[in-house]
């Protein structure tokens, strides 16, 4: 097909990652995949084993798929070199603010030294584009339409680190003028996602019948379903219109984590909440302004926190895993 490209999706065996594998690679593309398939110490081994076999299931068999760790500097030039690789995905990082303050120095090898890994051998093998998956959590503490010029003052060392990591591929097109596109994700859930994110705590507790904690009933997030951001990823990485610009990929809608809660206990029919004091350690997020991406990539996410909590409640129920793992607690004998 006429411009087809050669794509190194790092972390595409992710939630996220996995979706734009797969969409990337039905538009014709050339994807590879590295994924180290990290437990970051704290998803338990069953899980995930579960999750990357369902994940891999979904992906194309042509799909090469390396374990190589992004700050291995001769493993990572050698995919670049051998497939020729013309645009990155950066996906791999490590993914929230819990798991990076669980082992701070592992969460800076992974987030600044193996970013940095990359943009050198990308540079060194004249990648044309580099596509940086960021973090609302850049922006600290914001209301509602937040735009993508807003003042940035992170909050904690993951939204720390994903800002460098912002500066630092911004300069990498000042210096060597390879493109870049910089995305900023919220709250992204959906089916295959770990149990350790706030919706599927939610959803799991309200299924075996537990107590769903919500940290803060005012708090708010722009809760996102994954199909729309891997549909917003896709169009960044492929749209010239994109090239060295920012943007929130998001539903653009805030909820409060009450409202989250209050909506899984009344999909699953189950489960109480009790309301605790907020996370000190978590900064206060309203929605994100999505209208660059409007314009620029034809983003349009389609799912409604309502539809979406229930795509992922129908999969929980439907999940091997899940049908096991929540039996002993919410079935009779």
């Amino acid at each position: 097909m006429a411009n087809t490209k050669s794509i190194l999706v790092t972390g595409g065996l992710g939630l996220i990652g996995h979706n734009v594998v797969q969409r990337l690679c039905a538009q014709g593309h050339d994807v590879v995949v590295t994924d180290t398939r990290t437990s970051y110490g704290i998803i338990p081994q069953r899980e995930l084993a579960y999750l990357m076999h369902e994940r891999i299931k979904l992906i194309p068999a042509a799909v090469e798929i390396y374990q190589e760790d992004i700050a291995d500097e001769v493993g990572i030039s050698s995919i670049i070199g051998n497939h020729r690789i013309d645009t990155v995905v950066h996906m791999a990082s490590f993914p929230r603010q819990k798991v990076v303050n669980h082992n701070a120095q592992l969460g800076s090898r992974t987030m600044s030294e193996g970013l940095l890994n990359l943009l050198e051998c990308a540079t060194l093998h004249g990648v044309q584009k580099f596509v940086y998956i960021s973090s609302s959590m850049v922006y600290g503490n914001f209301t509602d339409s937040v735009c993508e010029d807003a003042e940035c003052r992170p909050q904690g060392q993951y939204g720390i680190m994903k800002l460098a990591g912002e500066w630092l591929v911004r300069d990498y097109t000042r210096s060597t003028g390879m493109t870049h596109v910089i995305i900023r994700p919220s709250a992204v859930y959906g089916p295959l996602d770990v149990e350790d994110r706030v919706i599927s705590k939610f959803l799991l507790a309200a299924l075996r019948g537990e107590v769903l904690k919500v940290r803060g009933a005012g708090e708010t997030l722009d809760f996102t379903y994954v199909d729309d951001a891997a549909d917003g990823i896709v169009a960044a990485t492929l749209r010239d219109q994109a090239c060295n610009n920012t943007y929130n990929i998001t539903k653009s809608h805030s909820h409060s984590l009450l409202q989250a809660a209050e909506l899984a206990v009344s999909i699953v029919g189950s489960g109480r909440i009790e309301v605790q004091d907020r996370d000190q350690d978590f900064p206060s997020r309203g929605s994100l302004n999505i209208d660059a991406a409007r314009q620029d990539l034809g983003f349009n996410p389609q799912v409604d926190i309502e539809q979406g909590f229930e795509i992922y409640h129908d999969w929980l129920r439907q999940s091997t895993y899940w049908k096991q793992h929540l039996k002993p607690q919410s079935c009779p004998a």
